[in-house]
């Protein structure tokens, strides 16, 4: 065993030799920008799969189709408006002649309507995949009969004959009109449906140019409550309401009770036997889930409470009517809005939890990414050095076959000249040295030299 001062000189003639062979820094530069790499790759390619699973952000804009300006529809809309403008979602609404434009608006793809206010038993969807989906039912919608008679009528059939406005062509109104007066036997000849609606209709009848008016609407819509106080004119009480509600079934029997409208002036003066459709909120297909929920929140605000047809949170409710109900609906009922909403605004709340569904499959990349990327740097740096070993290795099982020394000498050389090329961090210098003493002892072995001056040294790690 060599003496300690020999080793040290030994190692100094070394390091003398080889120090502008082998790197100074601390890291591969090169080894490094390949690992990092490869880490982006894999956390983009993690990143791309997560967001086709990411909807866009909504958008801070939708159109409603509502109704005549005088109607319930487009007061309710409104109302939805102001409320969503504190969310700072922009709620554009267009006036319609009723609910059958307002559907017909919704089937078009490119017509630029995303929302609209539908009366039930407009239409049967027998379609597979209806373009539309129902958010939920809002109220129910009575229909009111006002007439002028020195008589009570009771019966739609008592109607035969009369001048009657039954709402604009195209709206829900006179559709419902059509289908009542049809099946009470109430379209004889004589019958006269003009085509007013809205407050027209209700000056109309106020000022004796007809002598009936239909509407299908709200207890609060400022026609109805216009004509419950004009003189002359009547609210019909219909003795068929049940019998009506049991034939149709989008039909319901409601009761207006005495004093509902106006205590203090008794209106109506005794209870009135109606039938009410369901007023629904109605988008289409690809409308936005996020708008799904602030738009039910606000249709709760407006909606939720007790109404002369309903009690305290019965609307707006999960119901089908002509349409589906859409899953984020269905969602936001049985739930409520989500976690973040309840406590953020909603452009936070909603900013938040689409980079949660993008987070989430990140961490459970970018965890295991940091434990391989070390280790893929460390093998890519002692790779440089264990090809050597290899060519060593390779070269004591061929030294057998070969006569010639020098032939040898020259080939042993060369590895060593190849490792003393080698480039490798300065964490990694020990692997150098350790693999030149390995080289040494070959040396020494080849040419039956019985001293060296490298002590003996371990076998490297395993690759």
């Amino acid at each position: 065993m060599p003496d300690q001062p020999s080793l040290l000189k030994r190692c100094l003639q070394l390091l003398r030799r080889h120090r502008g062979d082998i790197e100074s820094s601390d890291v591969s530069v090169r080894e490094l920008a390949f690992v990092l790499i490869v880490g982006i790759i894999v956390v983009g390619t993690a990143f791309a799969i997560a967001y086709r699973f990411v909807r866009p952000a909504p958008p801070n804009h939708f159109v409603i189709s509502t109704g005549n300006e005088s109607g319930a529809y487009h007061l309710f809309a409104q109302r939805y408006k102001e409320i969503l403008a504190h969310e700072k979602i922009e709620v554009e609404l267009r006036t319609s002649s009723g609910s059958v434009e307002n559907l017909k608006r919704l089937s078009y793809p490119d017509g630029g309507y995303d929302v609209a206010l539908i009366q039930s038993g407009i239409t049967t969807v027998n379609e597979e995949n209806p373009p539309s989906r129902s958010l939920g039912a809002l109220y129910y919608e009575p229909l009111w009969v006002f007439y002028r008679a020195p008589v009570e009528f009771t019966r739609l059939t008592q109607l035969a004959g009369k001048r009657i406005a039954a709402g604009q062509e195209g709206s829900g109104t006179r559709l419902l009109a059509i289908n009542m007066l049809k099946a009470t036997g109430a379209d004889k000849p004589g019958l006269k449906l003009l085509p007013l609606g809205g407050m027209e209709a209700a000056e109309a009848l106020v000022n004796g140019d007809i002598d009936t008016a239909i509407f299908v609407a709200a207890p609060d819509s400022p026609i109805v409550q216009h004509l419950l106080k004009a003189p002359g004119v009547r609210l019909m009480n219909m003795a068929h309401a049940d019998a009506l509600a049991q034939r149709y079934g989008y039909l319901s029997a409601v009761t207006l009770l005495r004093g509902a409208v106006d205590l203090a002036a008794d209106i109506p003066p005794a209870n009135v036997k109606m039938v009410a459709v369901t007023a629904h909120l109605i988008a289409r297909d690809d409308f936005h889930p996020a708008l799904v929920s602030v738009l039910l929140q606000a249709a709760a605000k407006v909606h939720n409470g007790a109404g002369i047809f309903h009690k305290a949170g019965e609307f707006p409710a999960a119901r089908a009517g002509d349409f589906p109900v859409s899953e984020d609906a269905v969602r936001y009922y049985k739930s409520g809005p989500p976690i973040l909403q309840r406590y953020m605004p909603f452009w936070v709340a909603n900013l938040i939890e689409r980079l949660l569904v993008l987070l989430v499959p990140l961490i459970a990349v970018l965890i295991p990414m940091m434990r391989i990327m070390p280790a893929l740097y460390d093998w890519r740096i002692k790779r440089r050095i264990f090809r050597w070993y290899r060519e060593l290795k390779e070269f004591e099982v061929s030294a057998n076959d070969i006569r010639d020394p020098a032939a040898l000498l020259a080939r042993l050389d060369a590895i060593e000249k190849g490792v003393s090329q080698t480039k490798v961090p300065l964490t990694y210098w020990d692997y150098v040295y350790t693999l030149r003493g390995h080289i040494d002892l070959v040396r020494a072995r080849l040419t039956g030299s019985t001293r060296t001056t490298i002590m003996p040294l371990p076998t490297p790690p395993a690759r």
